[in-house]
């Protein structure tokens, strides 16, 4: 067969079979069709991208975030943002646990900030958080990551305190 008379719907899923079949980046392990820590390029904004899973019991979904890894990056955050897609976000990884706080100062669009502990349990989640608002949220106990993902997302997909989030750290 040419490749001409493949349909675009065939290429298109012949190169998401390929993609799913990568070999995990950073020492990483596939999790239910989820490859945590792949490489997944670098954003717009020049910050560097893995792939993330969040597991429940009922299904584990996959995000391209961008890893917030230097003090300046960790500091603009999402700052200044306009829009974030539904598969994407922000990890803040921490060299050790701590009490998280963040605000959301020149941010316009509401986040889900999602904290997570050191055994990748999520600790809580703060949904819909406000644009602008300088009033710290917090952690409730020590952990070791942060993420956001747009506004209302974590409820929508049914993510809640205690599913897993895997992603590789450096």
């Amino acid at each position: 067969m040419k490749f001409s008379q493949f349909s675009r719907r065939s290429v298109c899923a012949i190169a998401l079979s390929l993609t799913a079949c990568t070999m995990p980046a950073n020492g990483g392990s596939e999790v239910a069709g989820c490859t945590p820590g792949a490489a997944a390029g670098q954003s717009a904004a020049g910050i560097e991208q893995v792939t993330l899973c969040i597991s429940s019991a009922k299904t584990t979904r996959a995000f391209n975030v961008e890893v917030a890894e230097t003090s300046a990056q960790q500091a603009k955050g999402l700052m200044f943002r306009t829009e974030l897609a539904d598969n994407a976000g922000m990890i803040f990884p921490f060299p050790e646990p701590r009490i998280a706080s963040f605000w959301m100062k020149n941010t316009v669009i509401p986040l889900d900030i999602i904290f997570i502990r050191a055994n990748g349990t999520i600790e809580s989640i703060a949904d819909n958080t406000i644009p602008y608002s300088t009033i710290p949220v917090e952690a409730g106990e020590p952990v070791v990551a942060v993420l956001e993902l747009r506004g209302g997302l974590a409820a929508e997909l049914g993510i809640a305190a205690g599913d897993t989030v895997k992603w590789a750290a450096k």
